[in-house]
């Protein structure tokens, strides 16, 4: 089966962090998450949230779901970025999913 993706790049207090969301025939399918050079604790942490998020998705678990439970979560270092703040590592993951739908929804 092949997949394609898109990429998105989130500025948060932890450095940047690429996001890149793939997709089946039957829509986003994994998340994998790259966080600068920090290595250490937050890039595993980013790598554990990009897996469970990507065994929901190929559990059948609603995205729309998935981005509830990860959008708004605070760390000690937000981020101001245009249209809004990154509150933490797990809030730019779910704002790259929402951006991922919003990709999506321009397509169709």
């Amino acid at each position: 089966m092949k997949t394609a993706g898109f990429t998105f790049l989130m500025h948060t207090g932890c450095g940047r962090m690429y996001v890149t969301v793939n997709e089946d025939n039957r829509g986003a399918c994994e998340v994998f998450t790259q966080l600068g050079k920090s290595g250490g604790c937050t890039s595993s942490q980013a790598e554990a949230i990009s897996r469970l998020i990507s065994l929901a998705l190929r559990s059948g678990v609603n995205q729309n779901e998935i981005i509830r439970q990860l959008k708004g979560i605070r760390c000690p270092s937000p981020t101001l970025v245009r249209g809004g703040a990154i509150l933490s590592c797990a809030d730019a993951v779910a704002k790259a999913l929402e951006a991922y739908n919003r990709e999506k929804s321009a397509r169709f």
